[in-house]
C-alpha cells in the first residue's frame, strides 16, 4: 500500500468504458475499491446493468478540489473529445 501525505488522501481521476462503449468519468481516493463497487452495481446509477466495465484510464491528481475541477472539465467534453483526450494520454511516453 502506498503512503498518503499527512494533508489528506490523494485523489484520483478514473474513466470507465461500458460494454456499449460509453465513457464514465469519476474521482475517488481508491480506484480499485471504486471500480469494484461499480462492477457490483453499487455507486453510479448510470452504470448499473451496463457491464462489463473496463477501467480505461486513471491518474493521481492530488487534492479533492483539483480532482473535482479536472473531472468537471472532462465531463464537459463530447464523447469524441474524451476519446481524443484519452488517446493523447496513452500516446505520452
Amino acid at each position: 500500500m502506498s503512503e498518503l501525505d499527512v494533508s489528506g488522501d490523494h485523489w484520483h481521476l478514473y474513466i470507465l468504458e461500458t460494454a456499449s462503449g460509453a465513457l464514465y468519468t469519476g474521482i475517488t481516493t481508491d480506484v480499485q475499491r471504486r471500480f469494484n463497487e461499480h462492477q457490483a452495481g453499487r455507486g453510479a446509477k448510470s452504470l448499473r446493468g451496463k457491464g462489463p466495465l473496463h477501467l480505461v484510464y486513471h491518474q493521481a491528481v492530488g487534492e479533492h478540489g483539483e480532482a473535482l475541477r479536472l473531472e468537471a472539465g472532462i465531463k464537459r467534453l463530447s464523447a469524441r473529445e474524451k476519446r481524443r483526450w484519452l488517446q493523447m494520454r496513452h500516446d505520452e511516453p
